[in-house]
Protein backbone atom coordinates (compact mmCIF):
# COMPACT_ATOMS: atom_id res chain seq x y z
CA UNK A 1 0.00 0.00 0.00
CA UNK A 2 1.54 3.21 -0.76
CA UNK A 3 1.82 6.26 1.30
CA UNK A 4 -1.39 7.88 -0.07
CA UNK A 5 -3.54 5.01 0.25
CA UNK A 6 -2.56 4.14 3.55
CA UNK A 7 -3.14 8.13 4.37
CA UNK A 8 -6.70 7.60 2.92
CA UNK A 9 -7.40 4.59 4.88
CA UNK A 10 -5.99 5.74 8.26
CA UNK A 11 -7.73 9.21 7.82
CA UNK A 12 -11.44 6.93 7.43
CA UNK A 13 -10.31 5.09 10.17
CA UNK A 14 -10.11 8.17 12.37
CA UNK A 15 -13.47 9.20 11.66
CA UNK A 16 -15.18 5.76 11.84
CA UNK A 17 -13.49 3.71 14.31
CA UNK A 18 -15.14 4.19 17.73
CA UNK A 19 -12.06 2.93 19.96
CA UNK A 20 -9.96 5.94 17.69
CA UNK A 21 -12.31 8.10 18.53
CA UNK A 22 -12.74 7.39 21.93
CA UNK A 23 -8.75 7.68 22.51
CA UNK A 24 -9.40 11.09 21.56
CA UNK A 25 -12.55 12.48 23.22
CA UNK A 26 -11.84 15.30 25.74
CA UNK A 27 -12.23 13.35 28.54
CA UNK A 28 -10.50 10.24 27.67
CA UNK A 29 -8.33 10.07 30.65
CA UNK A 30 -11.63 10.19 33.22
CA UNK A 31 -13.75 8.18 30.60
CA UNK A 32 -10.89 5.38 30.43
CA UNK A 33 -10.61 5.64 34.11
CA UNK A 34 -14.35 5.19 35.09
CA UNK A 35 -14.84 2.60 32.39
CA UNK A 36 -12.19 0.57 33.20
CA UNK A 37 -12.34 0.28 37.03
CA UNK A 38 -15.63 -0.78 37.01
CA UNK A 39 -16.60 -2.88 33.05
CA UNK A 40 -12.73 -3.70 32.69
CA UNK A 41 -12.02 -6.18 35.51
CA UNK A 42 -13.93 -9.28 36.21
CA UNK A 43 -17.10 -7.78 36.16
CA UNK A 44 -17.93 -7.26 32.25
CA UNK A 45 -21.63 -6.42 32.53
CA UNK A 46 -23.59 -4.47 35.48
CA UNK A 47 -27.06 -3.41 35.82
CA UNK A 48 -27.60 0.45 35.05
CA UNK A 49 -28.90 1.97 38.48
CA UNK A 50 -25.48 -0.14 39.78
CA UNK A 51 -23.86 1.31 37.32
CA UNK A 52 -24.74 5.04 37.93
CA UNK A 53 -24.74 4.74 41.88
CA UNK A 54 -20.95 3.60 41.04
CA UNK A 55 -20.37 6.46 38.91
CA UNK A 56 -21.65 8.63 40.65
CA UNK A 57 -19.42 8.43 43.31
CA UNK A 58 -16.54 8.35 41.29
CA UNK A 59 -17.99 11.98 39.67
CA UNK A 60 -18.08 13.64 43.54
CA UNK A 61 -14.53 12.41 44.01
CA UNK A 62 -13.02 13.58 40.76
CA UNK A 63 -14.85 17.03 41.02
CA UNK A 64 -13.35 17.38 44.64
CA UNK A 65 -9.94 17.01 42.86
CA UNK A 66 -10.51 19.90 40.42
CA UNK A 67 -11.84 17.85 37.88
CA UNK A 68 -14.65 19.42 35.40
CA UNK A 69 -17.42 17.25 35.04
CA UNK A 70 -20.82 18.58 35.42
CA UNK A 71 -22.57 15.87 34.33
CA UNK A 72 -24.07 13.10 36.25
CA UNK A 73 -23.37 9.41 35.76
CA UNK A 74 -26.76 8.55 34.06
CA UNK A 75 -26.11 11.66 31.12
CA UNK A 76 -22.73 10.58 30.75
CA UNK A 77 -23.45 7.20 30.12
CA UNK A 78 -26.13 7.72 27.63
CA UNK A 79 -23.35 9.81 25.99
CA UNK A 80 -20.72 6.81 25.92
CA UNK A 81 -23.54 4.47 24.57
CA UNK A 82 -24.90 7.25 21.92
CA UNK A 83 -20.85 7.55 21.05
CA UNK A 84 -20.43 3.44 20.70
CA UNK A 85 -18.14 2.66 23.89
CA UNK A 86 -20.78 1.27 25.86
CA UNK A 87 -23.51 -1.72 24.92
CA UNK A 88 -26.92 -1.73 26.52
CA UNK A 89 -28.82 -4.90 27.01
CA UNK A 90 -31.69 -5.95 28.65
CA UNK A 91 -30.80 -7.06 32.03
CA UNK A 92 -31.60 -11.58 32.14
CA UNK A 93 -32.69 -11.73 35.85
CA UNK A 94 -34.59 -8.57 36.13
CA UNK A 95 -36.48 -6.13 34.25
CA UNK A 96 -33.96 -3.53 33.85
CA UNK A 97 -30.89 -3.04 32.03
CA UNK A 98 -27.48 -3.76 31.62
CA UNK A 99 -24.10 -2.12 30.50
CA UNK A 100 -20.69 -3.67 29.22
CA UNK A 101 -18.25 -2.39 26.96
CA UNK A 102 -18.43 -2.43 23.39
CA UNK A 103 -15.40 -4.20 21.41
CA UNK A 104 -14.01 -0.85 20.59
CA UNK A 105 -14.56 0.11 24.25
CA UNK A 106 -12.38 -2.92 25.15
CA UNK A 107 -9.63 -2.46 22.71
CA UNK A 108 -9.16 1.17 23.22
CA UNK A 109 -8.66 0.28 27.01
CA UNK A 110 -6.54 -2.15 26.53
CA UNK A 111 -3.97 -0.38 24.23
CA UNK A 112 -3.49 2.24 26.95
CA UNK A 113 -3.20 -0.33 29.90
CA UNK A 114 -0.45 -1.37 27.85
CA UNK A 115 0.77 2.37 27.64
CA UNK A 116 0.77 2.91 31.12
CA UNK A 117 2.37 -0.59 31.81
CA UNK A 118 4.02 -1.73 29.01
CA UNK A 119 5.18 -5.40 29.15
CA UNK A 120 8.40 -7.06 27.71
CA UNK A 121 7.54 -8.29 24.16
CA UNK A 122 10.41 -10.19 22.96
CA UNK A 123 10.79 -12.36 26.08
CA UNK A 124 12.28 -16.13 25.71
CA UNK A 125 8.95 -17.69 26.31
CA UNK A 126 7.55 -15.70 23.77
CA UNK A 127 9.90 -16.55 21.53
CA UNK A 128 9.99 -20.02 22.34
CA UNK A 129 5.90 -20.22 21.65
CA UNK A 130 5.97 -19.12 18.69
CA UNK A 131 8.96 -21.36 17.22
CA UNK A 132 7.18 -23.99 18.45
CA UNK A 133 3.94 -23.39 17.10
CA UNK A 134 5.88 -22.50 13.63
CA UNK A 135 7.13 -25.72 14.12
CA UNK A 136 4.06 -27.32 14.51
CA UNK A 137 2.55 -25.45 11.45
CA UNK A 138 5.25 -26.59 9.60
CA UNK A 139 4.77 -30.67 10.20
CA UNK A 140 0.91 -30.63 10.31
CA UNK A 141 1.05 -28.81 7.20
CA UNK A 142 3.60 -31.01 5.17
CA UNK A 143 2.09 -32.66 2.43
CA UNK A 144 5.18 -35.28 2.43
CA UNK A 145 4.13 -38.31 5.20
CA UNK A 146 7.48 -39.35 5.31
CA UNK A 147 8.81 -35.83 6.54
CA UNK A 148 6.18 -35.55 9.01
CA UNK A 149 7.20 -38.88 10.26
CA UNK A 150 11.18 -37.76 10.31
CA UNK A 151 10.35 -34.85 12.06
CA UNK A 152 7.53 -36.33 14.74
CA UNK A 153 10.54 -39.32 14.95
CA UNK A 154 13.24 -36.35 15.80
CA UNK A 155 10.70 -34.75 18.80
CA UNK A 156 10.08 -38.14 19.90
CA UNK A 157 14.00 -38.63 20.18
CA UNK A 158 14.09 -34.96 21.92
CA UNK A 159 11.61 -35.99 24.54
CA UNK A 160 13.20 -39.91 25.40
CA UNK A 161 16.87 -37.57 25.43
CA UNK A 162 15.12 -34.99 28.01
CA UNK A 163 13.63 -37.75 30.25
CA UNK A 164 17.12 -39.35 30.58
CA UNK A 165 18.59 -36.19 31.45
CA UNK A 166 15.93 -35.94 34.16
CA UNK A 167 16.18 -39.76 35.37
CA UNK A 168 19.86 -38.57 35.79
CA UNK A 169 19.60 -35.41 37.51
CA UNK A 170 21.15 -32.60 34.64
CA UNK A 171 17.51 -31.49 34.04
CA UNK A 172 16.72 -28.85 36.91
CA UNK A 173 13.29 -27.29 36.89
CA UNK A 174 12.58 -24.27 35.80
CA UNK A 175 14.17 -21.32 37.21
CA UNK A 176 11.55 -18.62 39.02
CA UNK A 177 12.40 -15.72 36.72
CA UNK A 178 11.77 -17.77 33.95
CA UNK A 179 8.65 -19.16 35.27
CA UNK A 180 7.22 -16.10 35.70
CA UNK A 181 7.92 -14.51 32.83
CA UNK A 182 6.22 -17.32 31.46
CA UNK A 183 3.29 -16.99 33.45
CA UNK A 184 3.09 -13.43 32.83
CA UNK A 185 3.45 -14.12 28.72
CA UNK A 186 0.20 -16.37 29.17
CA UNK A 187 -1.59 -13.67 31.32
CA UNK A 188 -1.00 -11.37 28.66
CA UNK A 189 -2.69 -13.74 26.00
CA UNK A 190 -5.33 -14.78 27.99
CA UNK A 191 -6.25 -10.69 28.70
CA UNK A 192 -7.11 -10.39 25.14
CA UNK A 193 -9.94 -12.95 25.47
CA UNK A 194 -13.22 -10.80 26.94
CA UNK A 195 -12.50 -8.40 23.79
CA UNK A 196 -12.47 -11.38 21.41
CA UNK A 197 -15.74 -12.85 22.99
CA UNK A 198 -17.11 -9.18 23.00
CA UNK A 199 -15.86 -9.20 18.71
CA UNK A 200 -17.33 -12.03 18.72
CA UNK A 201 -20.58 -11.42 19.55
CA UNK A 202 -21.22 -8.08 17.82
CA UNK A 203 -20.21 -10.63 14.66
CA UNK A 204 -22.97 -12.41 15.33
CA UNK A 205 -25.42 -9.74 16.00
CA UNK A 206 -24.09 -7.97 12.58
CA UNK A 207 -24.62 -11.79 10.70
CA UNK A 208 -27.68 -11.41 12.36
CA UNK A 209 -28.95 -8.23 11.10
CA UNK A 210 -27.30 -9.24 8.06
CA UNK A 211 -29.52 -12.47 7.43
CA UNK A 212 -32.51 -10.64 8.44
CA UNK A 213 -32.06 -8.17 5.68
CA UNK A 214 -31.75 -10.81 3.19
CA UNK A 215 -34.48 -12.39 3.68
CA UNK A 216 -36.93 -9.19 3.48
CA UNK A 217 -34.55 -8.16 0.23
CA UNK A 218 -34.36 -11.59 -1.51
CA UNK A 219 -37.18 -12.20 -4.63
CA UNK A 220 -38.20 -15.23 -6.30
CA UNK A 221 -34.56 -15.87 -7.89
CA UNK A 222 -32.69 -15.44 -4.68
CA UNK A 223 -34.63 -17.67 -2.11
CA UNK A 224 -31.68 -19.31 -1.07
CA UNK A 225 -31.81 -18.11 2.63
CA UNK A 226 -35.59 -18.76 3.06
CA UNK A 227 -35.27 -22.50 1.58
CA UNK A 228 -32.42 -23.65 4.16
CA UNK A 229 -34.56 -21.90 6.80
CA UNK A 230 -37.72 -23.59 6.15
CA UNK A 231 -35.60 -27.00 5.57
CA UNK A 232 -34.56 -26.12 9.38
CA UNK A 233 -31.13 -25.93 8.57
CA UNK A 234 -29.48 -23.46 11.61
CA UNK A 235 -28.08 -20.50 9.51
CA UNK A 236 -26.12 -18.99 12.23
CA UNK A 237 -24.27 -22.18 12.97
CA UNK A 238 -23.24 -22.92 9.45
CA UNK A 239 -21.50 -19.41 9.18
CA UNK A 240 -17.92 -18.82 9.42
CA UNK A 241 -18.28 -17.63 12.80
CA UNK A 242 -20.22 -20.12 14.18
CA UNK A 243 -18.40 -22.76 12.92
CA UNK A 244 -15.43 -20.83 14.28
CA UNK A 245 -16.52 -20.82 17.99
CA UNK A 246 -18.43 -24.05 17.86
CA UNK A 247 -14.81 -25.65 17.36
CA UNK A 248 -13.48 -22.99 20.13
CA UNK A 249 -16.41 -23.56 22.28
CA UNK A 250 -16.00 -27.42 21.86
CA UNK A 251 -12.49 -27.29 23.38
CA UNK A 252 -13.67 -25.24 26.24
CA UNK A 253 -16.04 -27.53 27.66
CA UNK A 254 -14.85 -30.96 26.74
CA UNK A 255 -14.78 -32.31 30.12
CA UNK A 256 -11.27 -34.08 30.03
CA UNK A 257 -9.52 -31.64 28.69
CA UNK A 258 -11.65 -28.50 31.44
CA UNK A 259 -10.09 -31.06 34.25
CA UNK A 260 -6.71 -31.36 33.01
CA UNK A 261 -6.86 -27.52 32.41
CA UNK A 262 -7.58 -26.98 36.46
CA UNK A 263 -4.88 -29.84 37.30
CA UNK A 264 -2.73 -27.45 35.34
CA UNK A 265 -3.83 -24.25 36.73
CA UNK A 266 -3.28 -25.55 40.29
CA UNK A 267 -0.50 -26.75 39.83
CA UNK A 268 1.34 -23.53 38.58
CA UNK A 269 -0.39 -21.89 41.83
CA UNK A 270 0.75 -24.32 44.00
CA UNK A 271 4.44 -23.23 42.93
CA UNK A 272 6.67 -20.59 44.96
CA UNK A 273 8.01 -18.43 42.25
CA UNK A 274 3.81 -17.38 42.08
CA UNK A 275 4.44 -15.65 45.26
CA UNK A 276 5.88 -13.13 43.01
CA UNK A 277 2.60 -12.19 40.79
CA UNK A 278 0.12 -9.68 42.03
CA UNK A 279 -3.14 -10.83 43.85
CA UNK A 280 -5.33 -10.24 40.82
CA UNK A 281 -3.01 -11.90 38.17
CA UNK A 282 -3.21 -15.24 40.73
CA UNK A 283 -7.31 -14.52 40.81
CA UNK A 284 -7.14 -14.06 36.98
CA UNK A 285 -5.16 -17.48 36.69
CA UNK A 286 -7.73 -19.12 39.04
CA UNK A 287 -10.85 -18.04 37.32
CA UNK A 288 -9.68 -18.51 33.95
CA UNK A 289 -11.27 -21.83 32.92
CA UNK A 290 -14.35 -20.21 34.83
CA UNK A 291 -14.39 -17.55 32.78
CA UNK A 292 -13.76 -18.90 29.29
CA UNK A 293 -17.05 -21.12 30.32
CA UNK A 294 -19.02 -18.28 31.63
CA UNK A 295 -17.94 -16.28 28.31
CA UNK A 296 -18.67 -19.00 26.30
CA UNK A 297 -21.76 -20.12 27.62
CA UNK A 298 -23.20 -16.50 27.13
CA UNK A 299 -22.04 -16.38 23.35
CA UNK A 300 -23.38 -19.90 22.67
CA UNK A 301 -26.94 -18.57 24.05
CA UNK A 302 -26.79 -15.72 21.70
CA UNK A 303 -26.43 -18.10 18.79
CA UNK A 304 -29.23 -19.70 19.98
CA UNK A 305 -31.37 -16.95 20.57
CA UNK A 306 -30.86 -15.84 17.10
CA UNK A 307 -31.15 -18.91 15.53
CA UNK A 308 -34.76 -19.17 17.08
CA UNK A 309 -35.99 -15.72 16.59
CA UNK A 310 -34.54 -16.15 12.78
CA UNK A 311 -36.09 -19.37 12.18
CA UNK A 312 -39.82 -17.80 14.41
CA UNK A 313 -39.42 -14.49 12.02
CA UNK A 314 -39.23 -16.71 8.54
CA UNK A 315 -41.89 -19.56 9.68
CA UNK A 316 -44.63 -17.25 11.21
CA UNK A 317 -44.22 -15.12 7.66
CA UNK A 318 -43.49 -12.05 9.75
CA UNK A 319 -41.06 -11.16 7.01
CA UNK A 320 -43.77 -10.61 4.39
CA UNK A 321 -45.66 -7.93 6.68
CA UNK A 322 -42.22 -6.36 6.63
CA UNK A 323 -41.52 -6.58 3.16
CA UNK A 324 -44.73 -5.42 2.28
CA UNK A 325 -44.19 -2.24 4.81
CA UNK A 326 -40.58 -1.66 3.35
CA UNK A 327 -42.11 -2.16 -0.53
CA UNK A 328 -44.49 0.74 0.66
CA UNK A 329 -42.08 2.76 2.40
CA UNK A 330 -39.72 2.52 -0.61
CA UNK A 331 -42.33 3.95 -2.64
CA UNK A 332 -43.81 6.83 -0.91
CA UNK A 333 -40.28 7.85 -0.63
CA UNK A 334 -39.61 7.57 -4.78
CA UNK A 335 -42.87 9.28 -5.03
CA UNK A 336 -42.08 12.11 -2.73
CA UNK A 337 -38.34 12.81 -4.22
CA UNK A 338 -39.93 12.50 -7.32
CA UNK A 339 -42.68 15.30 -6.46
CA UNK A 340 -40.18 17.57 -4.61
CA UNK A 341 -38.75 19.20 -8.12
CA UNK A 342 -42.46 20.30 -8.66
CA UNK A 343 -43.98 20.73 -5.06
CA UNK A 344 -43.04 22.87 -2.31
CA UNK A 345 -43.13 20.96 0.86
CA UNK A 346 -45.20 24.50 2.68
CA UNK A 347 -47.90 23.67 -0.15
CA UNK A 348 -51.41 22.97 1.22
CA UNK A 349 -52.63 20.04 -0.42
CA UNK A 350 -56.35 18.73 -0.41
CA UNK A 351 -55.33 15.25 1.64
CA UNK A 352 -56.90 14.56 5.22
CA UNK A 353 -54.52 13.13 7.30
CA UNK A 354 -55.76 10.95 10.62
CA UNK A 355 -53.24 11.98 13.52
CA UNK A 356 -52.73 10.06 16.21
CA UNK A 357 -54.37 10.26 19.42
CA UNK A 358 -51.73 11.11 21.51
CA UNK A 359 -50.88 14.63 21.42
CA UNK A 360 -47.69 15.74 19.85
CA UNK A 361 -46.00 17.99 22.47
CA UNK A 362 -42.04 19.31 22.63
CA UNK A 363 -39.97 17.58 24.83
CA UNK A 364 -39.60 20.54 26.71
CA UNK A 365 -42.81 21.09 27.63
CA UNK A 366 -42.32 17.75 30.33
CA UNK A 367 -41.99 18.57 33.36
CA UNK A 368 -40.11 16.05 36.13
CA UNK A 369 -42.42 14.59 39.12
CA UNK A 370 -41.40 16.54 42.02
CA UNK A 371 -42.54 14.27 45.07
CA UNK A 372 -42.92 17.47 47.82
CA UNK A 373 -45.39 18.92 45.75
CA UNK A 374 -48.00 16.32 46.82
CA UNK A 375 -46.94 16.31 50.33
CA UNK A 376 -49.81 17.09 53.04
CA UNK A 377 -49.35 20.27 54.16
CA UNK A 378 -50.55 19.03 57.95
CA UNK A 379 -49.78 16.12 60.20
CA UNK A 380 -52.32 13.52 59.52
CA UNK A 381 -54.43 12.78 62.30
CA UNK A 382 -54.77 9.59 63.62
CA UNK A 383 -57.66 7.65 65.84
CA UNK A 384 -57.51 4.93 67.67
CA UNK A 385 -60.15 2.31 66.69
CA UNK A 386 -62.91 1.48 69.12
CA UNK A 387 -64.21 -2.31 70.12
CA UNK A 388 -66.71 -2.76 68.08
CA UNK A 389 -69.94 -4.79 69.58
CA UNK A 390 -71.59 -7.61 67.47
CA UNK A 391 -74.61 -6.16 67.64
CA UNK A 392 -73.04 -3.15 65.98
CA UNK A 393 -71.71 -5.77 63.34
CA UNK A 394 -75.08 -7.06 62.70
CA UNK A 395 -76.72 -3.97 62.45
CA UNK A 396 -73.91 -3.01 60.00
CA UNK A 397 -74.50 -6.38 58.00
CA UNK A 398 -78.46 -5.48 58.00
CA UNK A 399 -77.68 -2.47 56.03
CA UNK A 400 -75.69 -4.03 53.31
CA UNK A 401 -76.93 -7.39 53.20
CA UNK A 402 -80.51 -8.83 52.53
CA UNK A 403 -81.70 -11.00 56.13
CA UNK A 404 -83.14 -13.98 54.27
CA UNK A 405 -82.69 -16.00 57.15
CA UNK A 406 -85.74 -13.56 58.60
CA UNK A 407 -87.57 -13.50 55.22
CA UNK A 408 -87.88 -17.00 55.38
CA UNK A 409 -88.64 -17.82 58.74
CA UNK A 410 -91.54 -14.94 58.22
CA UNK A 411 -92.64 -16.87 55.30
CA UNK A 412 -92.59 -20.58 57.25
CA UNK A 413 -94.41 -19.25 60.25
CA UNK A 414 -97.69 -17.69 58.20
CA UNK A 415 -96.94 -21.50 55.73
CA UNK A 416 -98.07 -22.79 59.59
CA UNK A 417 -101.65 -21.79 59.63
CA UNK A 418 -102.38 -21.25 55.95
CA UNK A 419 -101.73 -23.88 52.55
CA UNK A 420 -100.31 -21.03 50.89
CA UNK A 421 -99.17 -17.28 51.20
CA UNK A 422 -98.43 -14.61 49.04
CA UNK A 423 -95.60 -11.68 49.49
CA UNK A 424 -98.64 -9.48 50.34
CA UNK A 425 -99.49 -11.83 52.96
CA UNK A 426 -96.25 -11.55 54.46
CA UNK A 427 -95.58 -8.28 54.43
CA UNK A 428 -98.89 -7.34 55.56
CA UNK A 429 -98.64 -10.16 58.75
CA UNK A 430 -94.56 -8.86 59.02
CA UNK A 431 -93.34 -5.28 58.43
CA UNK A 432 -90.80 -4.46 56.25
CA UNK A 433 -87.75 -4.32 58.74
CA UNK A 434 -85.00 -3.53 55.87
CA UNK A 435 -87.76 -1.53 53.36
CA UNK A 436 -87.44 -2.14 49.80
CA UNK A 437 -84.82 -4.60 50.65
CA UNK A 438 -87.00 -6.50 52.06
CA UNK A 439 -89.33 -6.88 49.33
CA UNK A 440 -86.46 -7.32 46.70
CA UNK A 441 -86.06 -10.29 49.23
CA UNK A 442 -89.19 -12.01 49.14
CA UNK A 443 -89.44 -11.60 45.27
CA UNK A 444 -86.01 -13.14 45.16
CA UNK A 445 -87.49 -15.99 47.27
CA UNK A 446 -90.62 -16.25 45.19
CA UNK A 447 -88.62 -16.76 41.94
CA UNK A 448 -86.79 -19.15 43.19
CA UNK A 449 -89.26 -21.29 45.26
CA UNK A 450 -92.43 -20.04 44.92
CA UNK A 451 -95.64 -20.31 42.38
CA UNK A 452 -96.19 -17.44 39.59
CA UNK A 453 -99.89 -15.84 40.15
CA UNK A 454 -101.00 -13.02 39.22
CA UNK A 455 -99.23 -9.03 39.64
CA UNK A 456 -100.20 -8.05 43.54
CA UNK A 457 -100.07 -4.57 45.08
CA UNK A 458 -97.81 -4.18 48.21
CA UNK A 459 -97.13 -1.80 51.04
CA UNK A 460 -94.34 -1.31 53.09
CA UNK A 461 -92.54 1.95 55.57
CA UNK A 462 -89.51 2.63 54.42
CA UNK A 463 -86.01 3.11 56.43
CA UNK A 464 -86.89 7.14 56.44
CA UNK A 465 -90.26 6.27 58.22
CA UNK A 466 -92.53 6.52 54.68
CA UNK A 467 -94.84 4.25 53.10
CA UNK A 468 -95.19 3.40 50.44
CA UNK A 469 -96.69 0.82 47.70
CA UNK A 470 -95.43 -0.62 44.43
CA UNK A 471 -96.93 -3.59 41.79
CA UNK A 472 -95.01 -6.36 42.02
CA UNK A 473 -95.04 -9.77 40.33
CA UNK A 474 -97.23 -12.08 42.17
CA UNK A 475 -95.76 -15.62 43.57
CA UNK A 476 -97.53 -17.92 46.00
CA UNK A 477 -95.59 -19.98 48.51
CA UNK A 478 -96.95 -23.33 48.42
CA UNK A 479 -94.64 -24.91 50.47
CA UNK A 480 -92.00 -24.51 53.31
CA UNK A 481 -89.14 -22.42 51.82
CA UNK A 482 -85.13 -23.15 52.58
Amino acid sequence: MTALAQAHALTRLLDEHVAWRMLRADNAPVMVAILGAHLGGEERRIESEDLYERIDADLDELRAHGFDLPGTAKAYCAQWRTSGYLVRRPAETSRGETFELSPAALTATRFLAQLAQPRQAATESRLASIAAQLHRLAVDSDPDARTRIARLEEQRAQIDAEIEAINRGEAPPLDEDRAVERVRDLLAMAEDIPSDFARVRAEFEGLNRDLRARVLESDAAQRAVLDDIFRGVNMIDESDAGRTFTGFASLVLDPERGQEFEEDIRSVLDRDFTSALSPSERRFLRRLLRTLKERSGEIHDVITTFARGLRRYVQSQEYERDRVLRRELRGALAAGHAASTRIKPYKTTAVSLSLSAVPMRSAGALRLYDPAAYDAPEAVTVHEADVVSIEELRALARETEIDFAELTGNVNALLDDAEEVTIADVLERFPATQGVASVVGLLALGAAQGVTSAPERVTWVGSDAVARAAWIPGYRFTGRVL
